[in-house]
């Protein structure tokens, strides 16, 4: 069943790594509403070698797909069941218990065997890839005349992978068919007793096809837990749920531009941030994946990636698991002040690490703009516990220089970042500031919210007198008293509306430290292998904040490079986690990354309370017109539309009625307040 998956990752490495000529091409192309079509016939795109995660609530599959010269497909299938957690072995390490899923690889040795005339099938080339939420594969008729095409996708909430199969007559005869049938069963032990899997398919014995008929079956691989049924598993039942739940997200938040590279990695990036909630002992949560990340929760890719963005795509499972993730991280406050876990590895049900990475300050950024973005006051009171105490621990980390101390960032030791980094003063500054909304919001006392702008006042002169610095040659930030070379993460005053070095600083991102993939994190020329890493986390955030600081054609021309290479280019369809760390797994956190270099960077959306916003858009000059269309936050439903009218810029708002709400005309750069009260 497991099959060696080295070649088939060296070949989608080297790919990753080709020259930049190979790079600047587009392997892919928009091929409908929604859609992207490899560019089969494109020289030089053969061999071609990618994987694409997809994921439900109980399921999670890596697929690995190489297509050589010729056109042969070969598939590797890595399904992960999250909630199934295995045993060790003798030889695995402690670290084990925090990857401990039942997985494995499954090959094409597992495929129902096809005879025609006393022949096997050997399904013929290649001939569309695509892409919709689904991997959709479609073959040349073999040399018998039969024409395969398969579609790969998890079920939505079972604990069941699908490749669906639809075969067709291609001839002018009746052809009969025999198929060697799989049925493949395997048990294991683990931390919740037996667990049961079974690969399967219900390809039918024997078959005859009239000419150009048709028909489907599939290859199932299920699981189940001791107590439980293996999932009933009908193909096409699980199919229109998976379009189902791409058609819900689909109809939410939809980006109009004149650009579709954009607007059609806004719509697969809705589709990866969503996917990935798992059923889990805290209920359903949002979790990373990438093959290591599962039914857990992380201070950073969920409390202040992630769940901000649920409000307005108005996905109400994922407004569930954001309250899950933020209910975990309450309960561990303390009065002692003592330093917050930042995950919850395997449903919570492992012994977390300890180490402050400036998770307090994550989670109140993050918690105090999902509570505003969602508008539900009662939601916003249960989580002003949390927000409040998360302030006062960062409060008491701050230095005698007034900056916050933290033994790290979200990258946890990886690179030095001294004891006093940017990254946890830059989020605690913003969440100071959402606090402050937010406690005038909840109409807490006034003395609240004025100690909460006070201390982002004192916090911003700290941070200019602490990291403000000439590094190599730019009047920009340094990232840690100590450091002298420039890091990504000095784009996160720009992210919080600090511009005092804004020049310089966009100069840094753009110029120095951008490369064929974003923003690197450090360029650094006592250490090449620190310059060879790349985080697209930090390109998410660079651009928002660019853009949010009124760097609209700078920006737009990195982003349009940037999404191009990911939508379109050779580790397609989504943003990734990293490089070289991961082999830039499709981690869904950054997806959410995505959208919000609309949401709060084109678009400029600064939640002021449950039911208002600041809005400071970017319509760059080449565009007439854009849109962010059924946003569903700040308790309502409305469309923004943003129109270039004479030398000024139109902002309207929508409401579900199609009525205009708000309609107001401003200069290039300004800012209008909005309120549905």
């Amino acid at each position: 069943m497991k099959r060696n998956l080295i070649p088939a990752i060296l070949l989608s490495v080297l790919m990753i790594i080709k020259g930049t000529a190979q790079d600047a091409s587009r392997n892919w192309a928009i091929s409908g509403k929604n859609e992207i079509e490899l560019n089969m016939e494109r020289t030089g795109v053969l061999p071609y070698s990618d994987n694409i995660e997809m994921s439900g609530k109980r399921v999670a599959g890596i697929v690995t797909y190489s297509i050589d010269e010729e056109g042969r497909l070969l598939l590797d299938r890595e399904i992960y069941f999250p909630q199934l957690h295995e045993f060790k072995n003798s030889e695995d390490s402690w670290f084990h218990d925090y990857r401990a899923y039942l997985q494995d690889v499954y090959s094409d040795d597992l495929l129902p065997k096809l005879y025609i005339a006393s022949e096997q099938f050997v399904p013929g080339a290649v001939k569309t890839v695509s892409i919709n939420g689904m991997l959709n594969f479609e073959h040349l008729p073999s040399k018998n005349g039969l024409t395969l095409c398969r579609s790969l996708f998890p079920s939505v909430d079972e604990r069941l992978f699908i490749e669906m199969w639809t075969v067709t007559n291609a001839t002018d005869s009746v052809m009969r068919i025999k198929s060697g049938n799989t049925s493949l069963s395997f048990e294991n032990y683990g931390l919740k007793g037996k667990y049961g899997r079974k690969i399967a398919s219900n390809a039918p014995e024997e078959l005859v096809l009239q000419p150009g008929e048709k028909t489907s079956f599939a290859l199932k691989i299920a699981a189940k837990m001791e107590g439980e049924e293996f999932p009933d598993g009908n193909a096409l039942a699980e199919i229109e749920k998976r379009k189902g739940f791409l058609q819900q997200i689909g109809g939410s938040l939809q980006l109009e531009t004149p650009n579709p590279v954009l607007n059609t990695l806004f719509e697969f990036s809705k589709i990866r941030a969503a996917e990935s909630i798992y059923e889990s002992e805290l209920g359903l949560i949002h979790s990373p994946g990438g093959g290591r990340y599962y039914v857990g929760i992380w201070a950073n890719d969920q409390a202040e990636y992630t769940n901000p963005f649920f409000p307005y795509l108005g996905y109400a499972i994922g407004n569930e698991s954001a309250m899950n993730c933020y209910r975990a991280f309450a309960g561990e406050i303390n009065p002692e002040y003592e330093k917050i876990r930042y995950s919850f590895e395997i449903e919570g049900l492992v012994k977390p690490f300890l180490k402050d990475r400036g998770d307090a300050a994550m989670i109140a950024y993050g918690a105090a703009h999902y509570a505003m973005a969602l508008g539900d006051e009662e939601t916003a009171n249960e989580l002003w516990p949390l927000i409040e105490w998360c302030l006062e621990y960062c409060n008491r980390q701050l230095n005698e220089e007034g900056v916050v101390m933290s033994e790290s960032d979200e990258m946890e030791g990886r690179i030095e970042t001294g004891n006093a980094n940017l990254s946890t003063s830059s989020l605690y500054y913003g969440a100071l500031r959402h606090a402050a909304d937010l406690a005038r919001s909840l109409k807490k006392p006034n003395s609240i919210a004025k100690k909460y702008i006070a201390q982002a006042g004192k916090l911003h002169r700290s941070i200019e007198a602490y990291f403000g610095a000439k590094v190599e040659g730019l009047d920009t930030y340094k990232y840690y008293k100590e450091h002298r070379h420039l890091r990504h993460w000095i784009c996160l005053p720009l992210v919080m509306g600090i511009n005092d070095r804004k020049d310089a600083t966009v100069n840094a991102l753009f110029e120095r430290l951008w490369t064929d993939n974003g923003v690197h994190v450090e360029k650094n020329s006592e250490n090449e292998e620190i310059s060879k890493i790349f985080w697209d986390r930090g390109t998410l955030y660079a651009l928002r904040g660019t853009f949010f600081s009124g760097e609209t054609e700078r920006s737009l021309e990195k982003l349009e490079q940037f999404s191009e290479k990911r939508l379109l280019g050779n580790r397609v369809p989504y943003v990734v986690e990293a490089f070289p760390e991961g082999n830039m797994a499709h981690l869904s956190a950054e997806s959410a990354l995505y959208c919000r270099v609309f949401i709060e960077g084109l678009f400029g959306i600064v939640p002021t309370g449950m039911r208002s916003f600041k809005c400071t858009p970017g319509l760059p000059e080449n565009w007439n017109r854009m849109a962010l269309k059924k946003i569903r936050s700040f308790g309502n439903c409305f469309d923004l539309t943003v129109q270039r009218k004479n030398d000024l810029l139109n902002i309207e708002i929508t409401n579900s009625d199609e009525k205009v709400i708000y309609s107001k005309s401003v200069k290039k750069g300004m800012t209008v307040e909005i309120s549905f009260m």
